[in-house]
């Protein structure tokens, strides 16, 4: 093919994406909701199941019931919270951020998103988020990466081996490490699809909060972005919680807001009543 073939190609590729994501769009809300103030949506001490601390460089494993909800707290503004999550039923299911970006039409993960699996079912749905940046895109360091970066100390831990050592825990290997999601991570996408780091947007105290809409197995990694521009390792501590479930109302904005969102949310109700 080509140089001008191709060229005519990828432009009618082009207009066919644009036209979708305008019918897409056109049926969505006009805007999403609010970040979350700092001092809203407070935690009750009785829906606290458990609570611990991620430090800079570590990971941890959790299990979550349908409707539990996970609580990621930027402490000092420095943590990146890498996360990856299965169907505890069937591991072959796992996060996929790439359908999640193409069904949202948006590589933008905020309060009111959702975070689907290679299945077409909704895993997680934001339903708090002071935040709003958030990474879809770049992924994690592995081990010559964090050499390359921060010098080939041995004691500086990397996503990679992270994700590897808790799929371990969960009777994983790393055929089952899709790629990755990173909560606290202000990557901004340019027009040519360049890929930079929003300096400065991060904030202490910052939280996210998803829900998980089946049982779920859990990882997250607290190490450096690849994009962080900060020539230091030194990543701060990430507070966790988990939370007991609560009802759902019936116009969830997480279940209702995109029609996209409603089909991915037929598929898993009616997977988990199967």
């Amino acid at each position: 093919m080509s140089k001008m073939d191709t060229q005519t190609l990828i432009a009618k590729n082009r207009e066919r994406y644009e036209a979708l994501k305008a019918a897409g769009t056109d049926q969505s809300p006009k805007a999403m909701p609010q970040p979350t103030a700092l001092g809203e949506a407070r935690i009750n001490d009785d829906d606290v199941i458990f609570a611990e601390t991620i430090p800079g460089g570590w990971y941890a494993n959790y299990r979550l019931k349908t409707g539990e909800r996970l609580r990621l707290e930027n402490t000092e503004g420095t943590a990146a919270a890498a996360l990856l999550a299965w169907n505890a039923a069937d591991t072959s299911e796992r996060l996929n951020h790439a359908d999640s970006i193409k069904v949202q039409w948006t590589s933008k993960l905020a309060k009111g998103r959702v975070v689907f699996s290679d299945m077409g079912r909704v895993l997680l749905s934001i339903v708090e988020d002071s935040s709003g940046a958030h990474d879809v895109l770049a992924g994690g360091l592995n081990k010559a990466g964090v050499a390359a970066k921060y010098g080939d100390d041995p004691d500086l831990r990397n996503t990679r081996t992270n994700m590897i050592l808790a799929a371990a825990k969960f009777g994983l290997d790393p055929r089952d490490i899709p790629p990755l999601l990173t909560f606290f991570a202000p990557v901004s996408v340019a027009e040519g699809g360049e890929l930079s780091w929003r300096d400065g947007i991060r904030k202490p105290g910052d939280f996210i909060e998803v829900r998980a809409e089946m049982d779920l197995l859990v990882a997250v990694s607290n190490c450096p972005h690849p994009l962080d521009p900060s020539p230091d390792y030194a990543p701060g501590p990430l507070g966790v919680t988990v939370l007991k479930a609560k009802d759902i109302e019936a116009e969830d904005f997480c279940r209702t807001a995109t029609p996209e969102a409603v089909r991915g949310f037929e598929n898993t109700d009616t997977y988990r009543n199967m």
